[in-house]
């Protein structure tokens, strides 16, 4: 199976990630043994004295980066795991806010071949023990964790949490976590520890959480019950046990992320003041995540890929003062619920440019346009971009949406414009 020229430290990253992609043969092969007894042989399962684990169907990204903005303006050294990444590999993982070298990737890698000796290890755990591994380097106050998938045997949940997360159930990734919300409920309740605050961000939670955290003897944490949160015109106020937190400014992020992500500092007991966590809400922000790159015509890139995000993404357009249409450029994954994401965007959106992503998963431009009314199918994804920001006037949106690949498509040619590659 490993007839693979194993890379060096000095190796460039891009020769060591070819190496993990084809070294195992389960892309996604769940269970926390062997990731488990690597990370303990490399010492790396208490990457700092106080750690976060955030699951959930969708808003995980939004809620660390957001939990990373609140305890980086309170003066903590902060190290954030997440993936998948966008444009680059060492977006995974976060520094102070910052990506690390290549070097410091490849340099883990290494060290994690030495240590797994004849231990099978997924392209996944490899990145999560080398994301421990560069943690521990820098000697962090906090980590934060994003769960890949689900979170009882993911294996970032080799890490015992200090305060565990789960930000919102729905119906994504039903091959692996179970056919409804109460299977998948129970999967990201995984996360939780005994004694140990469990946030819950999801409004509508499944009974199979609160079971999960009787099971445990975790401390659970219930939006709408337990802590609460309202907007008023241009800011918001939160509620919990300890009091009420007023006249907070809106987040530039999914709103009910960046509540998730106070309660969770509440409930953490860390030393958080009330200015940085006003500072960190103001301040986070989160690539692909209904980010406005420009303007006449705007552009919004956003990842959503299934129902639940997708409603989400319909919402905040709707929110915007109408001016003229929604172009909405589009490539999916064959495995998501193709008809359910593009039903809950049909409303809001005029025209459809759609795009095959390529690889195994990717569905086909012609796969999408069986649920449209009105499409136009095209070669690549920036192929559709391009038409669609040509047929915009300046008073349209063009909305790039549907997957991480589609999004990171067009990030890298605007990226490589701007610094002056083809």
């Amino acid at each position: 199976m490993e007839k693979n020229t194993l890379p060096q430290a000095t190796s460039p990253l891009v020769t060591w990630l070819s190496y993990l992609e084809n070294l195992h043969s389960k892309t996604i092969d769940m269970g926390l043994d062997r990731v488990s007894e690597v990370g303990a042989r490399l010492d790396v399962l208490k990457p700092a004295p106080f750690v976060f684990t955030v699951a959930g169907t969708n808003g995980k990204g939004t809620t660390c980066r957001t939990l990373e903005s609140m305890l980086m303006a309170a003066g903590y050294k902060v190290g954030v795991y997440s993936s998948p990444h966008l444009v680059r590999y060492t977006e995974r993982v976060r520094v102070q806010n910052s990506e690390l070298p290549e070097s410091a990737h490849t340099a883990s890698f290494a060290q994690i071949e030495a240590a797994r000796g004849e231990i099978s290890l997924s392209y996944f755990e490899y990145g999560t023990l080398s994301a421990l591994w560069l943690f521990k380097q820098v000697q962090l106050d906090v980590v934060i964790l994003e769960v890949g998938l689900g979170g009882r045997l993911d294996a970032t949940n080799m890490v015992d949490a200090d305060v565990a997360v789960v930000t919102s159930i729905a119906l994504d990734h039903t091959d692996w976590l179970g056919p409804d919300r109460e299977s998948i409920g129970r999967e990201k309740a995984g996360v939780f520890r005994a004694n140990k605050p469990a946030v819950v961000g999801e409004p509508d939670m499944p009974h199979t959480i609160a079971d999960v955290a009787k099971e445990k003897g975790a401390q659970l944490m219930r939006r709408g019950v337990d802590w609460q949160y309202d907007v008023t015109g241009d800011s918001w106020r939160f509620r919990d046990a300890q009091g009420e937190l007023d006249n907070l400014p809106l987040p530039q992020v999914p709103q009910p992320n960046a509540a998730t992500a106070l309660a969770a500092i509440r409930a953490s007991g860390l030393a958080v003041s009330e200015q940085a966590i006003r500072d960190g809400i103001q301040n986070a922000l989160l690539p692909g995540r209904f980010q406005i790159v420009s303007e006449s015509p705007r552009l919004i890139l956003d990842v959503a890929h299934n129902p639940h995000a997708a409603a989400y993404l319909a919402e905040r357009l709707q929110s915007l003062p109408k001016t003229g249409r929604v172009l909405a450029v589009i490539g999916m994954l064959h495995d998501k619920d193709i008809a359910g994401t593009l039903a809950c965007m049909e409303t809001v959106v005029d025209c459809w440019y759609c795009a095959p992503l390529e690889g195994p998963r990717g569905a086909s431009a012609e796969q999408l346009m069986e649920h449209l009314a009105k499409g136009e199918a095209y070669e690549n994804v920036v192929l559709a971009w391009r038409a669609a920001m040509a047929d915009a006037k300046p008073e349209d949106t063009v909305l790039v949406c549907g997957s991480f690949h589609t999004v990171a498509h067009v990030m890298e040619v605007m990226e490589a414009g701007r610094t002056g590659g083809k």
